[in-house]
């Protein structure tokens, strides 16, 4: 045994991978731990009612964090890896992701600003969700896709642990009655701003990059190079985020503030999950043979974290002050949805798309979502809460589901292409 630990630990990609994952380990752990420190705080001086317009402000920016974003963690952190050790490349790979990131800033916040002029609800808390909107200029300067594919993951830990531990900390001293609602979107998006500014100084100072100005075609290039990752990336959100968005249109911010405080404790788990993903994306990138070993670990943690938060779920709702009635279906409902999850990410982005297959895993994306978006519908409109978790879920069961037929068809017709 010892003998075996000595040699993973001689073996320089099993010493990254090791690194990455505590690094990243680290940074979930406490994005993981603090908000359970504050949400019950939260929910207790602010109520479901306040905490749910901000959840709905923030579900209306999510759909422009995917917009600016642009599938950079994919296709950029893949460039990056590949050209590691060639400063020019990465000069450029740096210069074309800030520019089309900023250009779709531009462009993301002045369609927020017009629905929230031309939606009345939306305008009477205007101000959350304008002090919700500057959260994308921070995800948009925050090059996590950088330091993800040098492995690298330590700058993305402290920057990460470091913004959420100022925000925890302001919310304890600010916040202190409902009226003070509006002070949670000016903390969190001002923590991410912050730490984007730091992040980029870290790139310019550490690893001398530098902007290069890129030409109208460049840009037009990157674009369409990235539109199928990019669409793959983004269709997700019409299920994810509409069955909260589509809550608080349908129903109250009560409902909103309920789902989100349930579904907060399954985020978590998927965001552990991701951890795992992200840490194994670089290596199977150069090492595809270690998929295998991937694949298990990733269903044997799903399956122990679905368990974990079911033989929990009294003490969950006694921490979190949750008294709804149908709570425990709600969980129970998303709960089912982490496998989907995890086996979408498995076969999706670690196997297909390691592999340059992005339109196949594109269509997959896009018809489940759409169908998804689709459902939710009629499932939030007459089902309320257990409505958009059943939508939320059987979208994920969906998503992985339909990855794997293919994964499982191209194992046993290695020489047929898969229909797109």
């Amino acid at each position: 045994m010892i003998k075996r630990i000595r040699e993973i630990f001689s073996n320089r990609s099993a010493r990254t991978l090791i690194n990455n994952f505590f690094s990243l380990s680290s940074m979930q752990l406490v994005g993981m731990l603090l908000p359970l420190v504050t949400l019950p705080y939260i929910l207790r001086v602010l109520g479901f009612e306040k905490y749910g317009i901000i959840v709905l402000a923030s579900s209306l920016v999510a759909y422009f964090q995917s917009v600016t974003d642009f599938s950079f963690k994919i296709t950029a952190t893949r460039d990056v890896a590949k050209f590691r050790g060639n400063p020019r490349k990465l000069n450029l790979i740096y210069s074309r992701v800030l520019t089309v990131k900023l250009i779709l800033l531009l462009f993301s916040f002045s369609i927020i600003t017009t629905v929230v002029f031309l939606y009345a609800p939306f305008w009477d808390d205007r101000l959350i969700f304008f002090l919700s909107m500057p959260l994308l200029l921070g995800h948009a300067l925050f090059p996590d896709w950088f330091f993800q594919g040098i492995e690298k993951m330590k700058y993305i830990s402290f920057l990460d642990i470091g913004i959420k531990l100022f925000f925890t900390c302001c919310i304890f001293i600010f916040v202190k009655k409902p009226g003070d609602f509006w002070i949670y979107p000016l903390l969190y998006s001002g923590s991410y701003i912050m730490a984007g500014f730091i992040g980029q100084l870290i790139l310019v100072r550490n690893f001398n990059l530098r902007f290069i100005w890129l030409k109208q075609a460049r840009i037009k290039n990157v674009l369409l190079d990235n539109y199928p990752v990019f669409v793959n990336q983004f269709v997700p959100t019409l299920y994810n985020n509409s069955t909260t968005f589509l809550l608080g249109i349908f129903g109250t911010s009560i409902m909103v503030g309920n789902y989100a405080a349930i579904k907060r404790i399954v985020d978590l788990a998927v965001r552990l999950l991701s951890i795992v993903s992200r840490v194994f994306f670089p290596l199977l990138n150069r090492n595809r043979d270690a998929f295998v070993r991937y694949r298990q670990l990733v269903l044997s943690v799903s399956i122990a974290l679905c368990l974990l938060i079911l033989l929990s779920s009294k003490l969950i709702f006694w921490y979190l002050n949750i008294d709804y009635s149908n709570a425990v279906y709600v969980l129970l409902v998303l709960v089912i949805g982490i496998i989907g999850y995890s086996v979408y990410d498995i076969y999706g982005l670690n196997y297909f798309i390691v592999r340059r297959e992005d339109k196949l895993v594109m269509s997959n994306t896009l018809k489940v979502s759409f169908a998804g978006f689709l459902l939710a519908f009629p499932l939030v409109y007459y089902f309320g809460i257990l409505g958009a978790a059943i939508n939320l879920s059987l979208a994920r069961i969906l998503l992985g589901g339909g990855i794997y037929y293919k994964y499982h068809f191209r194992k046993l017709n290695p020489l047929k292409s898969i229909k797109v």
